[in-house]
């Protein structure tokens, strides 16, 4: 790191932006603290000095992590101080790392971790690409060998303009929301989400994106101009490996062979079997070698024949052509007692999604830097072991979990029904059964399909795919719906779900250094004829919600009353509430707005409560007749309550038609009656009358009673 101190400014789209390094923490390998206007990072790269022998990946954390200082905020919890990362956090750090990893040699096997924390914070500017550009920044600064800068930007559009980094108020009404990362020659990353936004639009986007991070990094080349900054030398790998071509010529027969194997297990199984069989044929013709090791050889023969395969030979793994969909079948309802149930299967990756409704108890309330933030949809994401017959140990969902669920749940948001029209908070689950590639893009299929079996009222069914890139030299070809390995030994993974209408969500990742329109183009075209084979399978299955939400989900009805009424539905420290909650078993939410949710099992309780509660709300007509109970008798009449909180005086000239001595003569305490309202004072007090009711039936009208 240079311990040159430096601080460079611009203004792009009008925000200002800052990078200073050689002031903050001089003690890391590099550091750059970011600024645009009121928010502010500080990224950190640390390279340890022992190389780590023997392995064969790059070494890197990545840790995004956010102070509640930052937002004028205390950590809420007991100990009042930061804990384990939030989702927030976990997605960031994703964030970080796709873009970057790919841009270090991966043959720099020094433990390395980049720290980035966020120290200030304003209401307008997400500090995640801001991190990413620092990040980038701080590598730059430092020791470590790093193919930058980058530099990533949002892209929003407002009535058809796109807009750099909008602010959240933009965001609100934007169409789009896209994270773009990318270097001066090519975009490496792409994450986001758009309202079904055509997959054209999406590339103009995208390029807007990339002209739009050539200022970011022509920043970073401004703060690193004059600086003396030295990079660590390092022992790399020896180029040609001496076992390699005599692998190639033992196995390399027998591995082609077995690569056209459709099934996933088979084809592992003989690979592994033709490796174990060249370990022995290596032994006997090196006996003078102690141990020969032939991981990285025998890895690096394997990725060679695939490729060339694909390329060269034009076959897939599993013997599709370049822009076939896998086998689609699946079904839905199979879970008796799951509010709404779908199993989708798309080659050898099958996905069991569930959709549970509930009620405003059971919406997510997260503590952000924003504020308290109350999410009404949520999707989760399983991968246990056994989807790829492997065993772990570890509990909990991981950063791959959490990254998958947040795009899957991102690809389903537009279509669900207004909160105003569909009161309920949904969680969809889902558990990968079994993974051959693309279980995200299965997730998002699976999560409609279950949305619709559970009667949610979404616009349109969504569907994902997975593209691939074999990029050689000047060459390449777009694989759809691409094979785990296909992932694994490819140089890109680009997952796209929508609508027949348009893009919903979007995520890119590559292993090369950037990607051009025509790949971009390219592979939305194919992504998209893809999503509509997908969709017509999905048709099959169930092509729209079902009339009625599940037998075994709670009812919900949903009224409008008069804010200022809110008070009386609530009443004197919350008693006149629980007392309906307790006569009907009903719960009840209301907000600020008069929105007031009636959840239950029981239709007849939801429908009883809303009674109940229109009562209350009601004002009493004059010349209407109501059903009321009494509740004291006076000397010269009696205190009905109307049932709804309300009570009014019935003079005793108006018990009956003729002339009434006393008031228990004609009613008791506890008698239910019929009364009409005959008057209603400046005061608030209202006058009742009996003897003009009298005549009407009792079992015409409802008694709403608390």
């Amino acid at each position: 790191m240079s311990n040159q101190p430096k601080k460079v400014e611009t203004r792009i789209f009008g925000k200002r932006y800052e990078l200073d390094t050689g002031s903050l923490a001089r003690q890391a390998s590099g550091a750059v603290f970011a600024r645009n206007e009121d928010t502010a990072v500080l990224a950190t790269v640390v390279a340890v000095d022992e190389k780590t022998e023997g392995e064969d990946f790059l070494p890197l954390t990545i840790n995004y992590q956010e102070r509640p200082s930052a937002a004028g905020k205390i950590p809420g919890g007991y100990f009042k101080r930061e804990g384990r990362p939030n989702e927030k956090e976990v997605l960031t750090s994703r964030l970080i790392d796709r873009p970057i990893r790919p841009l270090i040699a991966k043959d720099f096997t020094f433990q390395t971790q980049i720290i980035v924390t966020v120290f200030s914070a304003d209401a307008d500017h997400d500090p995640d690409v801001l991190s990413i550009t620092a990040a980038s920044a701080a590598l730059m600064v430092s020791d470590v060998p790093f193919a930058g800068p980058l530099a990533a930007v949002r892209v929003g559009r407002v009535e058809g303009r796109f807009i750099c980094n909008p602010t959240k108020e933009e965001l609100a009404e934007s169409d789009m929301n896209i994270v773009v990362a990318g270097t001066k020659d090519a975009i490496v990353m792409v994450e986001g989400g758009a309202n079904e936004v055509p997959e054209p639009e999406i590339v103009d986007a995208l390029m807007f994106a990339h002209e739009s991070i050539q200022e970011f990094i022509k920043l970073q080349e401004d703060l690193l101009s004059g600086l003396e900054i030295e990079k660590r030398q390092y022992e790399g790998p020896v180029e040609e490996d001496p076992f390699e071509a005599e692998i190639l010529a033992f196995a390399g027969g027998k591995l082609k062979d077995t690569l056209v194997w459709s099934s996933k297990a088979k084809r592992r199984e003989r690979i592994k079997s033709i490796k174990q069989e060249t370990e022995e044929h290596m032994a006997s013709l090196h006996p003078e070698e102690e141990e020969i090791k032939i991981s990285k050889p025998f890895e690096k023969v394997l990725k060679s024949l695939v490729r060339d395969l694909i390329v060269k030979d034009r076959i897939r793994l599993d013997g599709r052509g370049y822009t076939d969909v896998r086998n689609i079948y699946g079904q839905v309802g199979f879970l008796p007692r799951a509010h709404g149930s779908a199993l989708f299967t798309r080659g050898e990756t099958q996905a069991a999604v569930t959709a549970t409704l509930g009620t405003a108890y059971d919406e997510q309330r997260i503590d952000s830097l924003e504020g308290d933030i109350t999410k009404t949809f949520m999707l989760h994401y399983n991968f246990p072991p056994y989807s790829v017959g492997e065993v772990s140990h570890r509990l909990g969902p991981g950063r791959r979990e959490i990254g998958h669920g947040a795009l899957a749940e991102r690809a389903i948001l537009p279509v669900l029904p207004p909160k105003d029209q569909f009161p309920y908070t949904v969680r969809v689950v889902s558990d990968v059964l079994e993974s051959n590639g693309s279980s995200s893009m299965a997730t998002v299929c699976g999560a409609a399909l279950s949305l619709m079996d559970a009667g949610v009222p979404i616009s349109a069914p969504v569907g994902g795919i997975a593209m691939g890139l074999i990029k050689e030299e000047d060459n390449f070809v777009i694989l759809t719906d691409i094979l785990g390995d296909e992932d694994h030994l490819g140089d890109m993974d680009f997952k796209v779900a929508g609508t027949r209408a348009g893009v919903t969500a979007l995520q890119m990742d590559i292993k090369v250094i950037g990607v051009t329109r025509d790949i971009l183009s390219t592979a939305l075209e194919h992504a998209n004829n893809a999503r509509m084979v997908v969709l017509d399978k999905m048709a099959e299955i169930l092509d729209q919600p079902r009339g009625d939400i599940s037998p075994f989900a709670p009812r919900i009805i949903s009224i409008q009353i008069n804010p200022e009424k809110i008070k009386d539905v609530i009443g004197s420290g919350g008693k006149t509430i629980k007392k309906i909650v307790e006569v009907t078993g009903a719960q009840i939410d209301i907000d600020d707005s008069g929105r007031v949710n009636i959840a239950s099992p029981d239709r007849d309780a939801c429908d009883r409560a809303v009674k109940i509660i229109q009562g209350i709300v009601e004002e009493i007509e004059v010349g209407k007749i109501y059903r009321g109970t009494v509740k004291r008798i006076l000397d010269f009449g009696a205190i009905v309550e109307l049932g709804f909180g309300k009570d009014g005086l019935v003079h005793i000239s108006e018990l009956a038609p003729n002339r009434v001595n006393s008031v228990t003569d004609v009613i008791q305490e506890n008698d239910e009656i019929l009364v009409k309202c005959i008057s209603r004072e400046n005061d608030g007090r209202i006058r009742l009358s009996r003897k003009q009711a009298l005549g009407e039936d009792i079992e015409n009208y409802t008694n709403n009673a608390l």
